[in-house]
């Protein structure tokens, strides 16, 4: 058998997780990106396959943001939560997108829970 590349190994994860994991109307789905730079937040309605919000490190609130990746992802996942306020969404299904939930994806996550959403 051959060895897996990190990238392969991550889409067999993504995959064995997404079987579990659907985002219904009622419960939409919090799925993370993560670049080596950047970090990405989208709520995602399966059944009707829309986002209904995104976050990202890449709009212009984060401009002129000095800090570590870590500190950027916190400022996400309380965009996103704030976000998911205002559109009336309160909760949601995590998923981590195969990546492991420590580092960034974890601060993301807690962020979200402390700007009040429920996962």
């Amino acid at each position: 058998m051959a060895t897996l590349t990190r990238e392969e190994r991550r889409q067999r994860i993504k995959y064995r997780i997404r079987k579990k994991i659907k985002g219904t109307p009622e419960r939409p789905r919090l799925c993370v990106f993560r670049s080596n730079d950047q970090i990405y937040a989208q709520i995602i309605d399966d059944v009707s396959r829309k986002v209904l919000v995104s976050a990202s490190s890449m709009e212009k609130a984060f401009k002129n943001f000095k800090g570590t990746k870590t500190e950027k992802s916190i400022a996400v996942g309380k965009l996103i939560a704030e976000k998911a306020k205002q559109k009336g969404i309160q909760t949601v299904v995590f998923d981590r997108n195969g990546y492991l939930y420590h580092g960034r994806v974890k601060a993301l996550a807690d962020a979200a829970r402390e700007g009040g959403l429920i996962f």
